[in-house]
């Protein structure tokens, strides 16, 4: 050692602060590079400050970059940088900063809470290092001081000696970390710049990777050399002989060989440059276009991008992509939760922050930047603080807006709605605050626009004036609820019924109650108000009346399997139909939740489930006629059968599933032999009668003929 070499011990069990940094902090080895470029770039920017007053300070070297060197043979990684430089005093104290605060308490204070935020103030990125490496030296030369050597193993003392040994710097700081046996893939070079794109890609200033590569050379062949390869080699001397006879000035020519040799390589790895930071109107599309794809390794061009900064308390520029169509595995469960890249002063923290963006926005891509964001000491984890929530609302809310953008483009909008509208459903359930803003994006198909979707916005403007709600229906596809009975007398008082086909639709309707003061209304569902006039409402009393007798018994034949039996105006065209309670499921979310894999058979499905009401249609001649039978013997066994069977026919046009497809097959078959005058002991055995399905015994030809 050295006569200038001063010894200085730390005051702080750095054991147990080093086993804190591997151990608990730093989750994975590779950002120790990511640390140490960002400390390389901060000495840049202090030198790059100073000289904006004084420009003399970079008098000892105008050129400011960061290299890395990787000795392979030496197993030393090597960082320099051209920045502001440490003195002496700096080195002691700024590295340090661990000595004076790590105090046992403080150690103890950590290990309980086992959080690492707490010392994010203190610098200790640095100590990062000793992830990979046993041995770390800093030699740093500033302006107003000699060139020193900082060095430690991580042990209880550290040296800090006058450099006369090393070449000088200039200005700015080296650091050589001695890799440790098994940390060597750390000076590869691909290791190196895959760690350099992945976290300091867009470091303000320019990193540069040297390395020593294997070229091939043509040197001269020595006279020795040419004179035993000519004894060797007659081949050889009849084509270099050839060669002087080609020779047009006939002197003779140079002969040269090829050899390997090592050549030291300089390559620049950060020259994409963050667009972020331009001004939006400076940027063209083929720009952002380029962006865009080497962010996301995308091959198609995005369908929109919003380019935006917010100052005042709190500052940050971002740029987000619609992309141009939905990926394969857009709501796969183990699928990472959104694409947006966190940046603070540009170096890359994370891509996978749960709170930067909520699920229902997993399809944006893009980055931020932040230049304020407080982070940990291991910059891995953010702190649970309101900044995060601000940059949440802000970037929910430009979201918004680049839809709208996309919107005024009915042929992008089209391709914007087939690829997320699955994503803006599930925002209207679960974004209380932006749900009347995205309402305006829902598109649907409707009784009035069977080619077109059509959005609520042109669903009002159609509505007839005393249409006081917007009516929607609910089902497994278009095909099924474009036939459906509740169509018949809204379709003959012209009102326009939404088609809502996409299970998604059912949660989503639940939580988007109105849109712009009109109510959004079921037509399945019970008590729905037609805007009848005074005259029909009056007729619609006396039919009830009429019709008591046989809805009471309607009920006593099915029991339990409906909660009621009514007249209802709903249908024109169908003798029945099955419509559900105001506040249980749909007969289509009740087939979405009985089709859940892992759903609770018992409690919440039997709570939910609809409470189904009967109703007829009393105009029907097949109503008319059951009536009349019911009315002269309602313990007759085909008004039992007929009730089922019109029950169980309305199930299925509901929407419903049979409890007992079987059953109601067998009634089927029954009334087939009827209309092929066959008696049940004829052909195949006939399935002995059950209870609440009585064979046709009594019903002849020319009852069926009435009925029918």
């Amino acid at each position: 050692m050295s006569d200038n070499t001063e010894t200085f011990h730390f005051q702080a069990e750095i054991a147990q602060l080093m086993s804190l940094i591997v151990n608990a902090v730093y989750q994975n080895k590779e950002i120790f590079l990511r640390e140490l470029i960002s400390n390389a770039s901060d000495a840049l920017d202090k030198i790059r400050y100073q000289s904006l007053t004084d420009p003399s300070v970079l008098d000892s070297g105008k050129d400011l970059k960061i290299t890395i060197i990787p000795d392979n043979n030496a197993k030393i990684l090597s960082i320099r940088d051209t920045g502001l430089g440490m003195t002496k005093a700096d080195l002691i104290n700024n590295l340090g900063t661990i000595a004076k605060s790590g105090t046992k308490a403080f150690m103890e204070k950590m290990q309980e809470s086992k959080s690492a935020s707490m010392i994010g103030q203190f610098g200790v990125g640095f100590y990062s290092a000793y992830l990979v490496a046993d041995e770390v030296e800093v030699i740093s030369k500033h302006n107003d001081d000699e060139q020193y050597v900082w060095r430690s193993s991580a042990g209880q003392d550290f040296t800090v000696t006058r450099d006369t040994v090393n070449e000088p710097l200039g200005r700015g700081t080296e650091i050589r970390l001695h890799l440790k046996e098994d940390q060597t893939e750390y000076l590869e070079e691909r290791r190196i710049k895959d760690i350099v794109k992945k976290h300091s890609e867009f470091i303000s200033y320019p990193i540069h990777l040297i390395v020593q590569k294997e070229v091939e050379k043509e040197v001269p062949v020595e006279e020795s050399e040419e004179a035993d390869a000519d004894e060797e080699k007659d081949e050889n001397k009849a084509k270099i002989e050839e060669v002087d006879d080609e020779d047009e000035e006939g002197k003779k020519k140079e002969k040269t060989k090829k050899i390997k040799e090592m050549e030291e390589v300089d390559e620049e790895l950060n020259q994409t440059k963050p667009i972020w930071t331009r001004n939006p109107d400076s940027i063209q599309k083929e720009e952002y276009n380029a962006f865009y794809k080497s962010l996301t390794n995308d091959w198609e061009d995005p369908l929109a991008v919003k380019h935006f900064s917010v100052e005042g308390q709190l500052e940050f520029r971002s740029i987000l992509f619609t992309p141009g169509r939905a990926p394969f595995d857009l709501f796969e469960g183990k699928k990472k939760r959104n694409n947006i890249k966190l940046y603070v002063r540009r170096v890359f923290i994370m891509d996978d922050c749960e709170d930067l963006i909520p699920e229902w926005l997993n399809f944006v891509k893009g980055i931020v930047d932040s230049e304020d964001l407080p982070l940990n000491l291991s910059r891995e984890v953010l702190q649970q603080n309101k900044i995060l929530k601000v940059i949440r609302k802000n970037l929910v809310k430009k979201c918004v807006e680049m839809f709208s953008e996309i919107a005024e483009d009915k042929d992008n909008f089209n391709k914007f709605y087939e690829a997320f509208s699955k994503n803006i459903k599930l925002g209207i359930h679960e974004d209380a605050q932006n749900r009347a803003k995205l309402s305006e994006f829902l598109r649907y198909n409707s009784t009035k626009s069977t080619d077109e979707l059509t959005s609520l916005k042109d669903y009002v403007t159609r509505m007839p004036e005393k249409q006081k709600y917007i009516y929607y229906i609910t089902g497994e596809s278009r095909q099924a609820v474009e036939s459906s009975p509740f169509l018949e007398t809204l379709k003959r008082k012209g009102f326009e019924v939404l088609f809502l086909v996409d299970p998604i639709d059912e949660y989503a309707i639940q939580q988007l109650k109105e849109y712009e003061g009109k109510e959004l209304k079921s037509v399945t569902k019970e008590g729905l108000d037609l805007e009848d006039d005074e005259e029909e409402k009056k007729k619609f009393e006396e039919q009830k009346k009429e019709f008591e007798p046989l809805c009471s018994t309607i009920k006593e034949i099915l029991g339990d399997k409906v909660e009621k039996v009514i007249v209802t105006d709903l249908i024109s065209e169908s003798p029945c139909v099955i419509l559900t309670g105001d506040f249980g499921w749909s007969a289509n979310m009740e087939r979405i939740m009985r089709a859940q894999a892992l759903r609770d058979s018992g409690g919440m499905t039997s709570y939910m489930a609809s409470k189904r009401t009967f109703g007829l249609q009393p105009n029907h001649p097949i109503i008319r006629e059951l009536k009349a039978k019911a009315a002269a013997d309602k313990n007759d066994k085909t008004v039992r059968d007929l009730v089922n069977l019109l029950y169980e026919a309305a199930l299925l046009s509901s929407g419903f599933s049979l409890d007992d497809p079987s059953l109601f097959s067998n009634r089927i078959y029954r009334m087939v032999k009827l209309g092929l005058s066959l008696d049940d002991d004829e052909g195949a055995a006939a399935p002995s009668a059950e209870t609440d399905a009585p064979a046709l015994e009594e019903v002849t030809e020319s009852n069926m003929e009435e009925i029918d």
